[in-house]
């Protein structure tokens, strides 16, 4: 199996710009979230799927609007 096309838990975190625990409550909670590959006990991300997922739900913006 070639792994170049996946992202470990935190590293897929990093990609959605999101804490590791959110990437799993997504996986657990979202139907439309992508599900990973298990090797063993790591859980592998698709790299297309996530970027897809993201582009479908843009990354919300934090703070106050500005005036």
């Amino acid at each position: 199996m070639d792994l170049s096309d996946y992202l470990t838990s935190e590293q897929a975190a990093q990609r959605l710009g999101i804490h590791r625990q959110s990437l799993y409550n997504l996986a657990n909670r979202d139907p439309d979230f992508p599900r990973p590959t298990k090797i063993g006990r790591t859980s592998l991300w698709p790299i297309k799927e996530l970027d897809a997922w993201r582009e479908r739900h843009p990354a919300r913006r934090h703070g106050y609007p500005h005036a």
